[in-house]
């Protein structure tokens, strides 16, 4: 939310503006009072809270906020009766962004014992991660809280972007698969407040203004609880000690805890400065409201994230060198300012001067501000990953930015991260409870998530240096060995690991590899709006232009699914094999990859997607997804036949592990809901063994776009997806190899 909700009436049916406060009760009115007065609902108190540092001549823009119902143990009117916190629990949380909020979240619905702590007094007001990528969606609607989140914004459906005034591309923005097509708008404030309310429905809260003091590991056979925490509130003063068997370390990317590990933070300062501001904007701008980028030749790019409420996320490039564009504007209002050194400090950097340099990036458009500033923030870019992400005892982990930062482009951000929490979180959960090797199954966190940080570099970096300009090498992080052998303890700082000497920012002013000022193209600097070469012609500009769009094309076409979370495969481990390139495959699809979630019906009433049926319980089930085709021919119903023996089995798989508190096993079928009952005997004493355990869905519709036909399934022999609790699939094998299901299991439960 851009602002404070603004009050409103529902009286003829639908939203109305309306005057005063008509959420708070009034007591005094007729019939306001009980016999008992105490026992009347009483409004929470709520107060508004500034949102931006810095203003514009518009005004000051606020939020409302609840504190009875958000600030956690800050709650002015004390803690929930209902909060009983342990000292000692199984996972101690350290940070309350996104990615520890999304680890509690699954944590609570596993059962498993928690606190969180974070030494902010409140939820973020505002700004910050602006947009969530489908695949974040799917994961958190196995919590029950997609809808909440993905209708509190506008959903990105175009895209434009313009170069030296000129359109390259107004478009499509690509979709997916998925049933949220596309990249959502909402702000990370309000993403954490979902989490905090969605924490409360499981009696927990957050410990604010609260910081891990001191830890230690004491892994001994006979602890149960080797974190020994102590923990401190920074307000009271006050100390308490928490023992743990895990922690994990979500303190944003100056951790603590990671620094505590001497843990190298891998990669390069950028030199690259944003000024964002969230504001109504006045423009003459084409697609001003359309998600998009700006770029000048001379002076940079800006990006533009459409908000909710009409609000616009302008993202300027700023130029802070001595020789720059908003230098030699400060020079021309106050003389003295290059006397005193010329150099910009940049929290003196107004919201009129980044408005003044997006004016020369939009040229020859205008853009004025229309309202108060919701937001303000100078951003500088760093891309780094950590070397780990978990300790070598795996009792300590790393989620979100505390294990990697990269450029805003993308939204990766907030995303990543929470697909960071969704990945340790039901690992930690079966550890926690005894149901795994620890040592086994916890490293499998950094191998799958690091190599997917690294990927997000790779790819936000290469759309950074094409915005802006800039011809800085991204960083190789993928090889650790590698990075041992250059720099055994890493740099933290402006260093270069990963890049060649002189890659990195050397000297702090703004510029960037060998750039001059942050600009141009290829190395080419520029004075005074002049190129160092001739002044480009209209072969010239024509010729850039269609080196644009080849590069667009070929960037969206390499990385279009990615960009929205969906093309992000997993590599080879104890919990996703790799198959003999000669035997026949069971599906098509690949194991380590995304499940993917077509349509199916449930009954004669009611339909929806395979996901519908993947919440996530009261542990982290896996999903046993076997395709039954039409239940006809002699080896489908064979090989059923096999995989319904198996559950009745005290020695199969499904019992031996925990049976339904561990597996949800569905079986798609290509029959009517209707055609169950009136099945051949032998078909229907197959479906009555098969039911005893197993929900069965009915896989209806067309054939060129069945669930049958997009996972690959053979329909004379049947299929068996394993997705694992974080929507992947483990892997996958025909309906009667449940020996080698069995063996998947083994290597990694108890």
């Amino acid at each position: 939310m851009a602002f404070a909700i603004p009050p409103s009436t529902f009286e003829n049916g639908f939203k109305q503006p309306s005057t005063g406060r008509p959420w708070e009760f009034d007591h005094t009115q007729e019939g306001g009072f009980d016999d008992d007065d105490s026992l009347v609902y009483a409004t929470p108190p709520s107060k508004e809270i500034v949102t931006s540092d810095m203003h514009n001549d518009l005004g000051v823009n606020v939020i409302r906020t609840w504190p009875t119902i958000y600030d956690g143990t800050n709650n002015p009117h004390g803690v929930p009766s209902w909060w009983a916190p342990s000292e000692q629990v199984d996972v101690l949380i350290v940070g309350a962004g996104p990615s520890g909020l999304a680890v509690a979240a699954s944590l609570a619905r596993q059962g498993v014992s928690f606190r969180i702590i974070d030494k902010s007094d409140g939820p973020l007001a505002a700004g910050r991660a602006d947009g969530v990528q489908p695949r974040f969606l799917e994961t958190i609607a196995t919590l029950g809280l997609s809808t909440e989140i993905a209708e509190e914004g506008p959903l990105i459906e175009r895209t434009a972007i313009y170069k030296d005034g000129e359109k390259l591309v107004f478009n499509r923005s690509h979709q997916s698969d998925s049933r949220y097509r596309g990249l959502h708008i909402i702000t990370q404030g309000q993403v954490e407040r979902i989490y905090i309310r969605d924490l409360a429905r499981h009696k927990s809260i957050v410990e604010r203004s609260t910081v891990l003091s001191e830890y230690t590991v004491r892994n001994e056979s006979s602890n149960p609880y080797p974190i020994q925490a102590t923990l401190k509130n920074e307000h009271t003063d006050k100390t308490q000690n928490v023992q743990a068997k895990f922690l994990v370390g979500s303190d944003g990317a100056a951790s603590m805890i990671r620094k505590g590990l001497n843990i190298p933070f891998d990669g390069v300062s950028t030199g690259i400065y944003w000024g964002i501001m969230d504001c109504l904007y006045i423009t003459d701008y084409p697609h001003a409201w359309v998600f998009g980028s700006v770029i000048s030749s001379k002076h940079g790019g800006c990006v533009i994230i459409p908000r909710e409420d009409g609000y616009i996320r302008l993202y300027t490039q700023l130029d802070l060198s001595m020789t720059g564009t908003l230098a030699a504007s400060r020079q021309a209002k106050d003389p003295s300012f290059n006397e005193a050194g010329g150099k910009i400090d940049i929290h003196s950097i107004t919201p009129e001067e980044i408005l003044e340099q997006a004016n020369r990036i939009f040229s020859p458009y205008k853009v004025e501000f229309g309202a108060p500033l919701s937001w303000f923030a100078i951003w500088k870019i760093s891309e780094r990953v950590a070397r780990a992400y978990s300790s070598r005892d795996n009792r300590v982990h790393l989620v979100g930015d505390a294990a990697h930062v990269h450029s805003v482009m993308g939204a990766f951000g907030l995303n990543a991260s929470i697909i960071d929490g969704a990945n340790l979180a039901w690992k930690l959960g079966l550890a926690a409870k005894g149901k795994a090797k620890t040592d086994v199954l916890l490293p499998t966190y950094n191998s799958e998530r690091r190599q997917h940080a690294v990927r997000i570099i790779e790819v936000s970096g290469t759309y950074l240096r094409f915005v802006c300009g800039s011809d800085l090498h991204v960083p190789d992080l993928r090889n650790v060995e590698a990075l041992n052998e250059k720099a055994p303890n890493g740099v933290n700082g402006n260093g270069t690991n990963g890049t060649k000497d002189g890659d990195a920012v050397a000297n702090g002013d703004g510029s960037n590899g060998n750039l001059t000022n942050g600009q141009g193209k290829n190395g080419e600097s520029y004075k005074n709006g002049i190129s160092d070469g001739d002044v480009a012609s209209e072969k010239s500009k024509e010729t850039d232009k269609q080196a644009s769009l080849e590069f667009l094309a070929n960037f969206f076409k390499s990385n279009g699914q990615f960009l929205l979370g969906l093309d992000c495969p997993y590599g080879s481990s104890v919990i996703r094999p790799d198959f003999a390139e000669s035997a026949p495959r069971p599906l098509s699809v690949k194991p380590g990859v995304r499940a993917p979630n077509p349509r199916v019906c449930f009954s004669a009433g009611d339909t929806g997607y395979l996901y519908d049926k993947f919440k996530l319980g009261k542990a982290a089930r896996f999903h046993i997804v076997v395709f039954g085709s039409s239940l006809t021919g002699q080896q489908m119903q064979n090989n059923l036949r096999s995989f319904a023996d198996m559950l009745q089995a005290p020695t199969g798989f499904y019992r031996r592990f925990g049976g339904a508190e561990m597996f949800n096993i569905v079986l798609v079928t290509k029959l009517m809901p209707f055609e169950l009952e009136t099945l051949p005997p032998k078909a229907a004493e197959l479906v009555d063994l098969l039911r005893s355990e197993a929900e069965v869905l009915f896989d209806d519709r067309p054939p060129d776009e069945d669930a049958h036909t997009t996972f690959g399934v053979n329909h004379a022999k049947g299929g068996v997806a394993v997705i694992r609790p974080d929507l992947w699939v483990g892997t996958t094998a025909f309906p009667d190899e449940t020996d080698r299901i069995a063996d998947y299991f083994a290597g990694f439960l108890v």
